[in-house]
């Protein structure tokens, strides 16, 4: 098994003035739909945890088993099974009358509570001095899938069991996608298990899912992404703003830790992308690179600018560097 910082390179950089301050490495890889690998940075071959970018797959069960036909779920569903979301109005109401439609209850959700990350939504609970529920978690809407498909699969309330049917439906569709047998998985910030795999068979998932046809499990999900992106993530986000700004015609999804992923249906190729220091600031700069470098961004759109070329400014406002993306991505 490789490490996962082995022969990693830079993707992302921090300029001071005329400094280079501080630099990102990492791994990223393209793949097509025959699953060949068409461009590569670093290790293809290193194992590591994907873990909310694994949404998408771990969100096919959903489908595949009828429980989204039996219970009429629609592209928002489908959506926010998918989504690490804000905990905003927006997601925290569909969420909550979806759960009310399979008949269950915030008590359901096997994941924690979390303080909501929509800062108006946050400061009013606490003025109101309410506490967060488990509906606030970013990964809830996952879980109310999980829920959905447990309950047409007749299982238990411990969804989260490696051993239950949803996970070893999720196990299955993971390892088929990605078309490898899984070495192991960590226990993910929502209680569920989260299963490694190569960056080079993460990107081959994702380019199962561009090349599928729209009315497939795998289509679905990703045009569920590609239009309603402010579900995936929420205002301000990387996913949301990346796809608007590409005209919702592709997929992406962050993963804690510096992972990301995306869908290029136009391209029929998927990327996977691990920083191995973990920087959320430098996946999304060298995803949105890696966009640009396959025809999927505009390279001057402003979004595209905002994370590729992105100043930083003082708490005086003054423009004191820039966050950019390494110039192997150029």
């Amino acid at each position: 098994m490789t490490h996962p910082a082995h022969n990693a390179v830079t993707l992302a950089e921090i300029w001071r003035g005329p400094f280079l301050e501080s630099a990102h490495s990492g791994h990223a890889v393209v793949c097509d739909d025959t699953g060949q690998i068409v461009e590569s940075w670093g290790e293809p071959t290193a194992v590591v945890l994907p873990r909310s970018s694994s949404k998408m797959l771990q969100a096919l069960p959903l489908i595949e088993s009828g429980a989204a036909a039996a219970h009429n779920l629609t592209s928002e569903h489908l959506a926010l099974a998918c989504a690490s979301h804000q905990g905003a109005a927006i997601h925290t109401d569909k969420i909550g009358a979806w759960m009310a439609h399979i008949g269950k209850t915030d008590d359901d959700f096997c994941c924690g509570t979390q303080v909501s990350r929509d800062q108006d939504i946050r400061d009013a609970m606490i003025r109101a001095h309410e506490s967060p529920c488990r509906i606030h978690n970013n990964c809830s809407g996952k879980h109310a899938g999980f829920l959905t498909l447990s309950a047409h699969l007749n299982g238990g309330p411990n969804y989260v069991a490696s051993d239950h049917p949803v996970q070893t439906a999720c196990l299955d569709a993971f390892e088929r996608m990605t078309q490898e047998t899984s070495p192991g998985f960590g226990i993910d910030g929502c209680s569920a298990p989260n299963h490694a795999c190569t960056l080079h068979g993460m990107a081959r998932a994702m380019a199962t899912y561009a090349a599928a046809d729209d009315d497939s499990p795998q289509g679905q999900l990703r045009n569920a992404m590609a239009k309603h992106p402010d579900l995936v993530a929420g205002e301000g986000r990387g996913c949301t703003r990346l796809m608007r700004a590409a005209g919702n015609n592709v997929a992406i999804k962050t993963g804690a830790e510096g992972y990301f992923a995306a869908i290029l249906p136009e391209q029929k190729m998927g990327v996977a992308l691990k920083i191995t220091d973990g920087a959320t600031r430098a996946s999304e700069c060298a995803m949105a690179q890696i966009l640009v470098r396959l025809g999927a961004l505009d390279p001057n759109h402003p979004e595209a600018l905002a994370y590729t070329n992105a100043p930083i400014k003082n708490w005086d406002g003054l423009e004191t560097g820039y966050l950019r993306a390494a110039p192997v991505l150029l």
